[in-house]
């Protein structure tokens, strides 16, 4: 599994990004973070991946291909968890969460990809 987490700043405000992870990983809202139009995201994540078997209202699986991944949502961010996921679809997933301005965080790494990462 790869782990991709979505969340936007409110205007002027930047926090440590693993303590907000961290925090919104176990469902906290954080202060300084703005709610997102997550009904309207998961619309749009529906839209571009209409091609995809959408196997309950957050989990879509590639039946022509490599894939699938699941989407958990908090008022405030969008986790994404892909699994066999090819980089194409991950990259399709952070234009939509693009669409947005809600620049990726891989924990993974640990990294935000935003510019005003430190």
């Amino acid at each position: 599994m790869y782990e991709l987490l979505f969340w936007r700043y409110l205007d002027e405000i930047y926090l440590n990004n693993q303590e907000v992870y961290e925090a919104l990983i176990e469902k906290e809202e954080m202060q300084g973070l703005a709610v997102l139009p997550v009904d309207v995201i998961i619309n749009r994540i529906n839209s571009v991946f209409s091609k995809w078997e959408r196997v309950d209202e957050n989990s879509w699986k590639n039946n022509a291909g490599k894939g699938a991944f699941q989407v958990i949502t908090t008022p405030q961010s969008i986790k994404i968890d892909c699994y066999g996921t090819e980089g194409k679809t991950m990259n399709q997933l952070l234009s939509v969460m693009e669409e947005f301005k809600c620049p990726l965080y891989d924990p993974q790494v640990p990294e935000r990809y935003d510019e005003m990462s430190e």
